[in-house]
């Protein structure tokens, strides 16, 4: 399936509101005292956001790996990325693998807190990357990004 800069832009933006929405998730789980779960939900705000990213160059991967090896390649060995912001969402891969699979694997409040807030900068970093970076490379305009990135400006402000 192709799609054109416009359908490209509203997958996005709709996984950029899926990341902010599942990221009020793991917030609202860490305030209960639910540490496994508000991991998982960090990680999959991650998840979201990365792809948000990555569907703007027109990659699209289909499994967890790929998305992380797209990271890697594309956005940190192309230059968008420092290398700390693949560490954390490696780190929150791992995490949510051990919280949902790992028999006898207890997480604490540390570690819940540790993952909401690389979360929680990662998905930022994700939006200035849309921002700052990819709408110039790829289309050749800085116009098109800010109506894609303005609803999460203003939100967060």
């Amino acid at each position: 399936m192709t799609l054109d800069i416009e359908e490209k832009k509203a997958l996005s933006r709709y996984r950029l509101e899926k990341a902010d929405s599942l990221l009020e998730d793991a917030a609202l789980l860490l305030s209960n005292g639910r540490w496994d779960s508000s991991i998982n939900r960090s990680y999959y705000a991650a998840l979201h956001a990365a792809k948000a990213v990555l569907i703007l160059f027109g990659i699209d991967p289909v499994s967890h790996e790929g998305v992380k090896s797209m990271v890697g390649k594309k956005l940190i060995l192309g230059g968008f990325l420092e290398k700390e912001y693949g560490r954390w969402f490696r780190s929150l891969q791992f995490q949510r693998e051990d919280v949902d699979y790992a028999d006898y694997v207890t997480s604490e409040k540390k570690d819940a807190e540790e993952a909401f807030n690389n979360a929680s900068q990662f998905i930022e970093k994700m939006k200035e990357v849309i921002f700052r970076h990819i709408h110039t490379v790829p289309f050749g305009c800085k116009i098109w990004a800010y109506p894609l990135i303005e609803p999460f400006i203003k939100r967060n402000v």
